[in-house]
């Protein structure tokens, strides 16, 4: 399988760049740096592109479909393809890439469990704390805008959740307009 597959076309390519698209538009909105507190840097940036791909491919998750499940593995694909890209944009070496990108994917897959958790959890703890580690990794943001990050991460799995899954299957996704938290504006 491993060698036919390199020249095999993912038949999900389009609809996971799609997805990809509009989780990066989604993530890039002013709000989330102006309002949020997120920081406005490489490392932030990502941190919201990460939560957003979470939220979406917690969304093909949990249809327990064999073409959720391969579309939401294209969509990792396509994300650390652009991490990559951007990685030697910002000038990493080749010899360094490979480490790179396996230390971003460890990082992604531990904001997936820590997400995933707090999602899950009834009381916002674990998901407060998870946003405030990952998310906001050493600043300090105030707790309303930790609050606030959790109400739109929990409002955005419930907006998703509400899709029908053909359009996102087809590489069709929407996202809720984040609301901006008021002691932090």
């Amino acid at each position: 399988m491993g060698l036919f597959r390199l020249f095999r076309k993912n038949p999900h390519a389009a609809a996971a760049q799609a997805l990809y698209g509009s989780l990066v538009a989604q993530a890039r909105r002013p709000v989330f740096y102006r309002s949020f507190g997120v920081a406005d840097t490489a490392d932030g940036r990502f941190d919201m592109i990460a939560l957003h791909a979470f939220l979406v491919m917690r969304r093909l998750g949990a249809a327990e479909d064999r073409t959720a499940s391969d579309l939401s593995q294209a969509l990792f694909d396509a994300m650390f393809v652009d991490v990559d890209y951007n990685l030697r944009e910002m000038g990493v070496s080749d010899i360094r890439i490979g480490s790179n990108v396996k230390a971003v994917a460890r990082a992604f897959y531990g904001r997936i469990e820590a997400y995933d958790s707090g999602l899950k959890a009834s009381e916002d703890d674990l998901l407060h704390a998870a946003l405030a580690r990952n998310l906001y990794r050493k600043t300090d943001p105030g707790e309303a805008r930790i609050a606030a990050m959790a109400a739109y991460a929990r409002a955005q799995a419930a907006f998703l959740e509400a899709q029908p899954l053909d359009e996102i299957l087809s590489g069709r996704v929407s996202f809720a307009a984040p609301v901006a938290p008021e002691a932090a504006s």
